[in-house]
């Protein structure tokens, strides 16, 4: 498929379709609710496997493992919320952002496209 769209491709007229630039697709999004679901709703024994984990358990034989269970918990927490992508923004040619000499509307204005940009 030509992704330049000359006039041959067809793609002026699928302009538009399909999801949003990282948005998630069904299946990442209804897994994600799922876990975070699974996640509330067994928040209690949640706790209690992490303290176990974390403390060691004498009768079922468990060695204290307090960074086994911080490790446990970020993985958990890695499925019910999303990864957060680095953005960095730089000024013209990649330099500082300057604002000493905007007015504070130049500057409202400013910050209103970044966040249009972030999809804020």
């Amino acid at each position: 498929m030509n992704k330049l769209g000359n006039e041959n491709s067809g793609f002026e007229e699928r302009k538009g379709r399909g999801r949003p630039p990282g948005s998630l697709n069904k299946a990442t999004k209804t897994f994600r609710e799922t876990v975070s679901r699974l996640l509330e709703d067994n928040a209690e024994n949640v706790s209690k496997w992490l303290i176990e984990v974390a403390e060691g358990s004498v009768e079922k034989e468990l060695k204290a493992d307090p960074k086994g269970a911080l490790t446990l918990l970020a993985q958990m927490a890695e499925y019910a919320t999303p990864k957060l992508a680095r953005t960095e923004v730089t000024g013209k040619d990649g330099g500082a952002l300057e604002f000493a000499d905007l007015s504070d509307g130049e500057l409202d204005k400013k910050i209103k496209a970044a966040m249009i940009a972030l999809n804020v």
